[in-house]
């Protein structure tokens, strides 16, 4: 059976999440990076993390839709207290959507960031990065921190910082949206094999159609898997082997 990692992940907001716990297993799914959004969040990860130690690893982070000036020296204190648990700081980055920068304004985002990738820098961390219309600034913000391990999330931003992300050495990771979202596809062909990864962003509900779509789940790692390597013309079994190769070596997890 192929072995697979789901490198994204939002376990806390799945219901079933014992159910869907087994079925990933028997899907191939060898682990699951959870990724936190905000204090409570990455209390649970942390939590969910104790509870399927060896399979689920955390990832503490701050998304920009979640930042708080209440919250925010406590959720910091945080990540910082169990970075020793964490494979990597996430999910974190830039959203410049209108309805985002409402809530705040890209200022506030990219001081954030800048605090964040602090903690990632100092104790050697990779990070999980959203970065939806702010694809440029996410990027010099990245580079600029000295980060050396990145994964550009879900990317369907431009074809020329796609290069410099590339030109970087940092990794794109690719979810169900492959089957369909031509900006998503485009990335995956332009990026070399050895820098991607699979997720799935759970539970984001994809479409399947123009009729009707699926809330996803970790064992749908297999829509990506399959969509990668329809796209680069491979065997699914040797995307799968590449693609895990991947995530392994970007959040170190040889020894967990």
């Amino acid at each position: 059976m192929m072995q697979l990692i789901d490198t994204h992940a939002h376990l806390e907001e799945i219901g079933d999440l014992a159910g869907t716990i087994e079925r990933s297993r028997l899907y191939g799914v060898m682990a699951i990076i959870a990724v936190g959004s905000d204090y409570e969040s990455n209390c649970r990860i942390l939590k969910i993390a104790r509870e399927y130690r060896g399979f689920v690893y955390p990832a503490l982070g701050l998304h920009p839709s979640r930042i708080k000036k209440e919250d925010l020296e406590n959720n910091l204190e945080l990540i910082e207290q169990y970075i020793d648990m964490a494979v990597a700081i996430g999910e974190v980055g830039l959203d410049y959507h209108k309805k985002i920068r409402a809530i705040n304004n890209k200022a506030v985002q990219q001081s954030v960031f800048r605090e964040v990738l602090k903690i990632a820098s100092k104790y050697h961390k990779p990070i999980s990065v959203h970065s939806r219309y702010a694809w440029q600034d996410a990027f010099n913000i990245v580079a600029e921190s000295g980060i050396e391990r990145a994964v550009f999330h879900w990317y369907t931003g431009t074809s020329g910082v796609l290069q410099n992300i590339i030109e970087q050495g940092y990794f794109l990771s690719v979810t169900p949206a492959v089957e369909y979202h031509d900006e998503h596809r485009r990335v995956v062909k332009e990026t070399p094999l050895d820098q991607l990864v699979l997720e799935t962003d759970s539970p984001v509900f994809y479409r399947r159609g123009r009729e009707f779509g699926f809330e996803s789940r970790p064992y749908d790692i297999y829509r990506s898997l399959k969509g990668v390597a329809v796209i680069k013309g491979m065997d699914e079994a040797e995307m799968a082997e590449v693609t895990t190769a991947n995530a392994i070596r970007i959040f170190q997890l040889y020894n967990y």
